[in-house]
Order: structure tokens, then sequence, then C-alpha cells
């Protein structure tokens, strides 16, 4: 058993990757800890096929397990229990239909939740775990007593096997069957009736989202903005921040918050358990921006903090309100640390930057990005590409944990020097702009652990607001590619349509193979 992480962010990767949240209803994460740390939720999911899911709050996260015929009573009967990812927080009252087609699709209702306790009291639930044996003591509203979970079977790239089983104690009931109390605890309904109205297929005028920007929309210039169980002071929010564009209107500080409201359940995967720098533009573009790498002391205190090598508090954005939060507070661009808080050290990807000079072309550009996808097809990689939201191209190649920076960036290094030698025409190697002679450079520095890059989505400070903007391999082949085109306006319909294309970033299992 893999011990639950610390903090809850940095227990998510895997549950985040296997979900495309621009489908799920599912929250990609967020949820405050209770005040005791010990809550228990059990959630009966018809999927391909029916099975209980047991979770118990532990260090953050909800540690889970699928126990296919549910949890019982019944002292006599043992349960096969599937040891599955941690889930946040927010999912302790998930209720509602995944879409066919995503992971887990299917109907989900609260069967059971209450508080749970390790015993003995003090023990350590982690740890026990990690041993293979925990003993607890459930206080809900269908399951009351006490329980054990055993480790059965462990090995290595496949699932744990658990067992889960009440002791003979006042609570035992024998002949105890979970299907004989079908109804939710938190609405009353069956699976069937949740089916039949599934109110929280994700949509940016439905379901949390909408409710947030109905708020947002019924407040004055300032105000408390009740958003994603949150209470978020907003204010000038009819300041103008951007001037528009041709026939495009410009942007105000009302028009980013609802844009950082309907992206941020697609934009938390890439956020959460990093530490982020804000590129803050209080006034818009009338003064420069400077950046914010250490949260303020005014700064709330539901907000997740880390303690950064340099000596200072760094922000960590964990939930949707969070997102809100440093926006309201000037964060137009949101850059995050290139490493996960829980291993700072460790690159989780290699990162490619097709950095333009001012002789660079589009074209020019489009040329290098093509140039390095056949080399990734070549090796057998996955890897993604989004545009900065200025003249550049990024590519991200998600890694397993394991190379240091100086290993990627010495790979990444190799690989685009091989690709510059077939135009170097087009590539400078100077580190100094002046020193480029407008040409383009293929940045392997920034995999670094102190880097940070603009995360996929996050706006850029220039007029009209454009975006950082997942693209398919296939559109470095379109014409009438532009990256001017990805804007806070057109971004949330661009998702709508086509879905998170940088999911596959968030699978962190290839090697980089000798170059």
């Amino acid at each position: 058993m893999k011990r639950a992480a610390k903090a809850q962010s940095s227990g998510l990767a895997e549950y985040q990757s296997r979900r495309d949240f621009t489908r799920t209803p599912e929250p990609a994460a967020g949820g405050g800890p209770s005040g005791t740390g010990r809550r228990f939720v059990v959630q009966r999911h018809r999927a391909r096929a029916l099975h209980y899911d047991f979770r118990l709050e532990i260090d953050g996260v909800l540690v889970s397990w699928a126990v296919p015929k549910g949890p019982t009573l019944d002292p006599g009967v043992r349960r096969a229990a599937i040891h599955v990812e941690d889930h946040p927080l927010s999912y302790y009252d998930f209720e509602g239909v995944i879409p066919a087609g995503q992971y887990g699709g299917g109907d989900v209702i609260v069967w059971d939740a209450g508080t749970w306790q390790p015993y003995p009291a003090d023990a350590d639930p982690a740890r026990e775990l990690e041993a293979g044996t925990l003993h607890l003591d459930l206080a809900g509203e269908k399951l009351k007593g006490r329980f054990v979970l055993v480790l059965t079977k462990k090995e290595a790239a496949k699932k744990e096997q658990w067992l889960l089983f009440h002791k003979h104690d006042e609570q035992a009931v024998e002949g105890w069957d979970p299907e004989d109390h079908p109804a939710s605890v938190l609405s009353g309904r069956t699976n069937e009736e949740v089916k039949a109205h599934p109110e929280r297929v994700w949509q940016s005028n439905r379901g949390p989202v909408g409710e947030a920007l109905d708020a947002l929309g019924q407040l004055g210039g300032a105000g408390r903005w009740e958003a994603f169980g949150r209470e978020v002071a907003v204010t000038n929010l009819d300041k103008v921040l951007f001037s528009g564009s041709g026939s495009e209107p410009a942007v105000t500080k009302r028009e980013l918050l609802e844009y950082a409201a309907r992206i941020a359940p697609v934009v938390l995967p890439y956020l959460t358990g990093r530490a982020i720098n804000l590129h803050r533009y209080p006034d818009g573009e009338a003064t420069p921006g400077f950046w914010q790498r250490h949260l303020p002391a005014h700064a709330p205190g539901w907000l997740e903090r880390w303690a950064s090598p340099d000596g200072g508090t760094s922000l960590v954005i964990s939930e949707p309100a969070a997102l809100l939060w440093a926006v309201n507070n000037g964060g137009v661009e949101w850059h995050a640390w290139t490493s996960a808080t829980g291993a700072p050290d460790l690159p989780g990807y290699a990162l490619i930057d097709l950095d333009p000079g001012e002789g660079t072309s589009w074209e020019d550009v489009l040329v290098l990005a093509r140039l390095h996808r056949t080399a990734l097809e070549h090796l057998g990689l996955s890897a993604c590409a989004k545009t900065t939201g200025r003249r550049g191209i990024q590519i991200w190649v998600p890694i397993a944990p394991g190379p240091t920076f100086d290993e990627v960036r010495a790979w990444v290094a190799q690989l685009s020097t091989a690709v510059g030698a077939v135009v170097p025409e087009l590539v400078s190697w100077q580190w100094q702009r002046e020193d480029r002679a407008g040409r383009a450079r293929l940045d392997y520095t920034q995999n670094a652990q102190h880097k940070t890059l603009v995360a996929p989505y996050s706006p850029r400070a220039v007029t009209g607001v454009t975006v950082s903007a997942p693209i398919t391999w296939a559109e470095l082949d379109d014409p009438h590619l532009d990256p001017g085109l990805f804007t806070i306006r057109t971004m949330p319909g661009r998702v709508e349509a086509a879905g998170d294309l940088f999911r596959p970033v968030q699978r962190h299992d290839q090697q980089l193979p000798e170059l």
C-alpha cells in the first residue's frame, strides 16, 4: 500500500490522469479537510459492473477501494476490496452520472457516509495500511461498528487485493445485504433515479460553474463572491484591463474572472500540487506587470501553501476558488513549477520550448514544431503541443519519475540539437536574444527545478487576452492555425467541442530512450 499523500494535491496524479474534466462532472481536486480529518463515504457505482467505492479520509485525500459486492454488517462474510487511486476530498459528496466513454462511466450515488476512527485511537492509519492491516470503527447511517481491512495480495504493476469485513460486535447483523438498502443517504434517490436525471454533466452554464457565473453576474462593482464552496472577495469588476482588438470589445476584470471560473475544472490538474508564480497585472495593460512568487501576508488562510526552497511561501492552486482569488489579485498569467511540491527535484516532463526571434515567422515556428513531432514519433514518445499565447510553441513530454533535471535537460538539448541541424538557418544557440541574429532558440534550459512555464489555458497579458492553447499534432499542418484566434472568449467553446487536448501529459509513465 503506497502511503497516502500528506497534502491533498500531491496524491491525485493518477486520479487526474484518468479523467477528462471537460467531459466528466467529477471534481478535479479541491475540498477542505473535515474538522476531525476522519470522514468516510461509500458510493454505489454502476459502471461496467456494479460495485461499491469505499473511501476513507486519510492525510488530505480519500484513500479508496472498489468493493464488488459491497460492505456488509454480517461478520461471517468477507468482501474482496481492490485498492484504487486516491480521490480528492471534494469527491465526498459526488453524486451524478459519469458520461459513457469516460473512465468509470455510469451512475453514482452516495450510498453511505459518516465518520470513522482507527482502532486503537492513537494508531497512524497510513502506517497501518502500509503494514497491511487497518482496524477501524465506522459511524455512518448504514455502516456502524468495527471493520477490518487486510491486504491479501500485492503484486508489482497490479492493484492491491484486500479483504473488508465486520467484526463480531454489537453492531454486527447476520445476513445483512447492502442491496437491501439501495437509496442515497445524500439525496434519497436510487441509482436508477440519478441516471434518469443526470444533473451534473459538466457544462460551462450548469453545475458549480454555472452557479459561480450566476453569482458573479449578480454582483455590482465589488462584493463577496460565493463560488465553488468558498467566499472570494472581488473588487473593481468593471475595470477595463485590456483593450479590444478590431471589432472585439475591451476586456474587463469581470470577464477575466468569468473565464477563470469556466476553465477552472479543466486547468486545475495542471496547477494542483505545483507552486505557482503569478504574472500580475492589477491595472492591465496600463502599467507593466510584475512577478509574484510568494503569497502576501493578507492572503486568506484557506489557500494551500508550500514552503519553497528559497525560504518563501508559494501559492498552490488546489481548488477552483484559489484560481479566482489569484485572478482577482491581478494574476492574469499562471506559471506553474515544472516539478511537484512533493518531489521538487524530480521533473515530470521533458520540455521543449520553441522561442521565436525577431526574424522568426509563424511558419518557421511551425516547421520547428513539425520536426520535433517527427522526432518524437520516431522515438515512440507521447507528447502534447500548445501555443504559448504569443508567438511560440511548447511541447511537453510526460515522463515517469526518476531522471534528474540535469539528465532531462541534457536529453532535450541532444534532441533539439539534432532537430536544429536540419534547419540551421532558423536556429541560434546563443543565450542572449541580441546575439541570435533574429533566429529562434530551442530552449532546453527550461528543464530546471526553479523554472516555471505558462500553464495550458492560462491567459496572456496582451491585447485581446490570448490563451496558451493546447493544439493537436494535425493542427500543425493547418494553414489557418493562428495563435491569435485562441482567446478567453473562444477557448471555452473550443474546450466544450474538443475536450482537453492536453490531457495525455497527465500520464507520467514514459521512459526517455537513448538518442
